[in-house]
């Protein structure tokens, strides 16, 4: 079977972990970089197909021919660039599809406004554009890459412990937002061992025993799987809150 082939633009923060998961996973990758110093980076660890290139430039970008990648993912290490690349690359390979990946709701508008086909943003993630993003392999394996490279953001199974405040909850009237986190997912005992995606228009009864998946800093992931054994959504709350107000103080 032949492989996929990803023109991955940019080898920074992000980059360089997207492009270990693809390669990893199967994908043919060829890496394109501006900077000198990411450029260098790549060529010692190791990647091959390795080129340095002034996307500003539009007859250097036609050289690459990206037209011929299955997929286009634009990851520079500076945003307003990658914003700029993404809009040169969709005016001129209009049937190219293009991942972008931002890092703030601005960024997201812009990189949609130019022309992505998707654009990965952590801070607009829900469970439903989990759900959607990840029955797409190449997707799937940017936004592993881009949780991982996020300082303290995480995913985290939780299970749901006897007397917890959440047994017998439903996930359409449950709102963890308060916490700052976000519920990805579940495993129901009583449905069998599968996991379940949180999307829209499917409700489930939480008992005790089931799993649930979170994703969010490590510190209010830790601390709310603390508060869930209390009876109470009152006392959790409360709990959590000292939790986090500890740890605080820990750190100061």
């Amino acid at each position: 079977m032949k492989k996929q082939r990803i023109l991955l633009f940019g080898y920074g923060d992000h980059g360089r972990h997207i492009a270990k998961g693809l390669a990893e996973d199967g994908f043919e990758i060829k890496i394109v970089e501006s900077d000198q110093t990411y450029f260098r980076k790549a060529k010692e660890d190791g990647w091959i197909d390795v080129e340095i290139v002034d996307v500003k430039s539009d007859a250097l970008l036609k050289l690459l021919e990206p037209e011929t990648f299955d997929q286009i993912v634009c990851v520079m290490q500076d945003e307003h660039l990658n914003v700029f690349l993404t809009l040169s690359l969709r005016s001129l390979f209009k049937e190219s599809y293009i991942i972008s990946i931002s890092d703030s709701i601005h960024t997201t508008k812009k990189l949609k406004m130019a022309g992505a086909n998707k654009v990965i943003d952590l801070y607009e993630v829900s469970a439903n554009k989990v759900f959607n993003i990840m029955k797409k392999p190449v997707s799937t394996k940017i936004l592993e890459g881009f949780i991982r490279n996020r300082e303290g953001i995480i995913l985290k199974e939780m299970t749901i412990p006897k007397d917890s405040f959440l047994d017998g909850m439903h996930t359409d009237a449950l709102d963890i937002s308060s916490y700052g986190i976000l519920l990805i997912g579940m495993i129901d005992e009583e449905l069998g061992h599968g996991f379940m995606f949180i999307t829209t228009g499917i409700d489930h009864k939480l008992d005790v025993g089931d799993t649930i998946v979170c994703l969010g800093p490590h510190e209010k992931l830790h601390a709310f799987e603390a508060a869930i054994a209390k009876s109470t959504e009152t006392e959790a709350i409360a709990y959590f809150e000292n939790m986090l107000k500890r740890v605080t103080e820990e750190e100061e």
